[in-house]
C-alpha cells in the first residue's frame, strides 16, 4: 500500500468509526410505496417520487414513443446536435409553468444550480447564501470566485445585517425554496423585500416545491405569490415531475446569458429524447390533476400527526419532507 492508498484507507476507516460510511442500497423493484431490497419487501419513505409519476404508465408510454421517433440518445451537446424539438417544447412549457419569459434545461438540478451561479457571478460579485442551502449552490458559489456571505438559516434579520455590511457592486441572493432535509420554507416575502430594496438578483432553488406547492403546482414561489418578483427559479424534473433533469426559468436576457456561459450546459451531452418526453408528460399531469397534489399534502399532514401521537419528535413542515429526530 503506497502513501496515497494509506491516506485514503485511513479516511474511509474514520468514516466507518463515526458511523458515516454509507452503503449503496440496490432496489430490486420500482420505487413505489413499497419496493424490494435484498429480497425483502419494504416500505419506501425516502423517495422523491412525490406524486408517483416515476412509475405512471402514461410516463412509460411517452418514453417509449420518444424512443421510437428519436432513438435512445441525443448524440451531442445542446449547442451542437443535441437539441431536438422536444427540448424546445419542454423549455417553452417550463417557462409557461413558471410564468417566466424563458427557461433552459440542464442535465441535473445540481448542474443547473452550480452552472448558473458560476456563470452569473465572478470576483466582482457578492453572493448572499442561506447556511443550509443545497451542496450544488455551495459548489456554484465556490467556483464563481465571488465573495460569499452566509446568513443564518431562514433569518431575514441576520440577512439584513449582512446586506448592510457586505453589499457589493453586483449582488446575488440564493436560497432553497423548500429545504431538502428539514422541509421548511424560505421566508421569501421578507427576502424579496430586502433584495428589491438593494437591487440584489434572486435565485430560488425550487427543486422540492415544484409539483408539490402552489395553486397550480408551480412551487414555492407561486405558493407565496411572488412569481413576478423572483429573477431566477431553478427546479428539477427528477422529483415530483417523475423523470430526470434540471432547469432554470427567468427573463429572456438571463436565460440567453446562461446558454452562452454556463459550462455545465455547454459541455454536456443533452438529455435523451425519452427523458424530455417524460418531463413533458409529467408537467401535463401535474397541471391537469391538482387532486393528486392535495392528496399528497393531506397524507403528509396525517403522517406527521400520527408520528407525534406515537411519541416521536417531529418538526412540523408544510411539505412531504418530514424530519424524524431519533
Amino acid at each position: 500500500m503506497n502513501i496515497i492508498q494509506a491516506q485514503l484507507h485511513k479516511e474511509l476507516a474514520n468514516l466507518k468509526q463515526k458511523n458515516l460510511y454509507r452503503e449503496l442500497s440496490y432496489l430490486e423493484a420500482a420505487p413505489e410505496a413499497t419496493t424490494v431490497i435484498s429480497g425483502r419487501e419494504v416500505l419506501l419513505f425516502s423517495s422523491n417520487n412525490y406524486l408517483g409519476l416515476a412509475t405512471d404508465d402514461r410516463m412509460k408510454e411517452a418514453a417509449i414513443a420518444a424512443i421510437k421517433e428519436y432513438g435512445v440518445g441525443s448524440s451531442g451537446s445542446r449547442l451542437t446536435t443535441g437539441s431536438n424539438l422536444g427540448h424546445q417544447k419542454l423549455e417553452t412549457e417550463l417557462a409557461h409553468f413558471k410564468k417566466a419569459e424563458a427557461a433552459v434545461v440542464f442535465n441535473t438540478g445540481y448542474m443547473a444550480n452550480s452552472g448558473a451561479i458560476a456563470a452569473l457571478a465572478n470576483q466582482e460579485w457578492t453572493i448572499f447564501c442561506d447556511r443550509l442551502n443545497h451542496a450544488s449552490i455551495s459548489e456554484g458559489c465556490r467556483v464563481s470566485g465571488a465573495k460569499l456571505v452566509v446568513y443564518k438559516h431562514n433569518d431575514p434579520t441576520d440577512l439584513e445585517r449582512k446586506i448592510a455590511r457586505y453589499l457589493g457592486k453586483y449582488n446575488l441572493l440564493v436560497t432553497d425554496g423548500v429545504f431538502s432535509m428539514d422541509g421548511d420554507l424560505a421566508p421569501l416575502p421578507e427576502i424579496v423585500n430586502l433584495t428589491q430594496k438593494n437591487q440584489i438578483l434572486t435565485l430560488v432553488d425550487d427543486a422540492h416545491g415544484t409539483g408539490v406547492l402552489g395553486a397550480n403546482g408551480a412551487g414555492v414561489v407561486e405558493h407565496f405569490q411572488l412569481t413576478d418578483q423572483i429573477d431566477l427559479q431553478m427546479g428539477t424534473l427528477s422529483k415530483a415531475v417523475g423523470g430526470e433533469g434540471g432547469y432554470i426559468a427567468g427573463n429572456q436576457l438571463l436565460i440567453n446569458y446562461l446558454t452562452q456561459k454556463a459550462k455545465s450546459f455547454i459541455y454536456s451531452t443533452a438529455l435523451a429524447p425519452a427523458t424530455i418526453a417524460v418531463a413533458l408528460k409529467g408537467l401535463e399531469i401535474i397541471r391537469s390533476e391538482p387532486g393528486t397534489r392535495r392528496d399528497l399534502l393531506e397524507k403528509a399532514l396525517w403522517f406527521q400527526e400520527a408520528l407525534k401521537q406515537a411519541g416521536f419528535k417531529v418538526t412540523k413542515t408544510a411539505t412531504p419532507i418530514i424530519p424524524l429526530v431519533v
